[in-house]
């Protein structure tokens, strides 16, 4: 399966994620969803922040030019949530959820009407399945 296939069936096409992308660990963009545009900066800072988060819990997260509000972090996962979710520039978008495996960051937006925790379950599962084959 290709990484592209990856992020347009295993995970936008679940309906649970509204766009995404993967980058390798070392910031290569390897798929995304047509017009979602992560900036090298934005994905570097996502990158360290998996080492120590303090920078984006004092500063936010910023992905696509957008603030997003950290919410907490585990070993291999990152949530987010948009600053400002009521703003029509934001396009619906409601949060992310961010997930390192051993070669790969997992990036999950969702939109706010969709539930964080689905959206969770369906990055996750991914990364876990990922983790699983090497990746």
């Amino acid at each position: 399966m290709s990484w592209q296939a990856y992020v347009d069936d295993n995970l936008v096409g679940t309906g649970k994620v509204a766009k995404a992308a993967i980058f390798g660990t070392d910031g290569s963009l390897w798929a995304s969803s047509a017009g979602y545009n992560v900036e090298p900066v934005e994905i570097q800072r996502l990158i360290a922040a998996f080492d120590n988060s303090d920078d984006i819990a004092a500063n936010g997260l910023y992905l696509e030019g957008k603030k997003f509000f950290y919410l907490r972090s585990g070993d291999a996962s990152i949530y987010a949530r948009l600053v400002s979710v009521s703003s029509a520039a934001h396009n619906g978008d409601g949060g992310v959820t961010c997930v390192k495996t051993n070669k790969a960051i997992l990036l999950g937006h969702y939109a706010t009407n969709t539930p964080a925790g689905d959206s969770t379950v369906v990055v996750e599962s991914l990364g876990d399945y990922l983790r699983g084959t090497g990746f």
